[in-house]
């Protein structure tokens, strides 16, 4: 049976040992899967230890992204573009890096939301590495123009300067300038503390989608039900963000691509 994990600190919380589970029993393929809490100043040995042990690949989630990078033998575009990992892919010596945050956000947005990215006036909140790994496909989709912005606003001015040749970017602080948006997604950790960015009302075109990259197991994240209190036509949490980038990875180590709708309305039930 293959080994396979999900590394962080913390991850107890993780959904992903569950959602391979189900990939698993989806696609009868014979896996083991498990949530592996890593100490904070042994990335490296544990990741090493892994390898020495047979397994065949790791999920990587908060704070290691960018130590999993930095370990990557080799790193897929998407992963060197991110300046992040969060899948690791066995080789004979070590593992691959790549990066399936971005694909995951942009089918759950497009396929499972039917979110129209072409031509949209797009903001993003937050200027870290999730950010960092969900530009490069949505500028792919074309938007009219994506906005980054961060607390701290160099950071978000950087990060669109370094994204500018694959489309129209701007970066700001939280205080604006601002327009008014078709889509505003926060990929800022807020919600895990129930918080929100310290943004104004009232920048969500009628009819508009408020997505948060984090998910709760309890009910609406906070910006979830910002964007409802904002008149937002969907309004919606980054569990589908969980499953579609966890069927990535799953592509990458197996060669098979799981039927991500049904785990996903199973996982909305439970």
């Amino acid at each position: 049976m293959d080994r396979y994990a999900v590394l962080g600190n913390p991850v107890g919380h993780s959904l992903s040992p569950r959602i391979h589970a189900l990939f698993a029993e989806q696609t009868r393929e014979s896996i083991s899967y498990e949530a592996l809490e890593v100490p904070p100043d042994a990335f490296l040995p544990f990741v090493e230890n892994l390898h020495a042990e047979g397994y065949q690949g790791m999920n990587i989630t908060i704070p290691f992204k960018e130590q999993a990078w930095a370990m990557s033998e080799q790193r897929s575009q998407r992963a060197e573009l991110a300046g992040a990992v969060n899948t690791l892919i066995r080789t004979q010596t070590g593992y691959k890096g790549d990066n399936t945050d971005g694909i995951g956000l942009l089918n759950d947005l497009t396929k499972n939301l039917g979110a129209k990215l072409c031509g949209a006036n797009i903001l993003l909140l937050g200027a870290g590495g999730a950010v960092r790994g969900v530009l490069q496909p949505l500028l792919e989709g074309q938007p009219e123009r994506l906005h980054i912005a961060n607390r701290t606003a160099n950071r978000a001015k950087a990060l669109a300067e370094t994204f500018s040749d694959l489309g129209p970017t701007h970066g700001s602080g939280l205080d604006g300038p601002f327009a008014q948006y078709d889509i505003i997604i926060n990929g800022t950790a807020t919600s895990l503390q129930g918080e929100i960015p310290a943004i104004p009302d009232g920048l969500l075109k009628p009819g508009g989608i408020c997505y948060d990259m984090m998910y709760s197991r309890n009910g609406d994240t906070a910006f979830v039900q910002w964007g409802k209190n904002q008149g937002a036509r969907i309004s919606s949490d980054g569990l589908g963000m969980l499953v579609e980038q966890a069927a990535e990875s799953f592509y990458l180590w197996r060669d098979m691509r799981p039927n991500t709708r049904s785990i996903l309305q199973t996982l909305r039930a439970e």
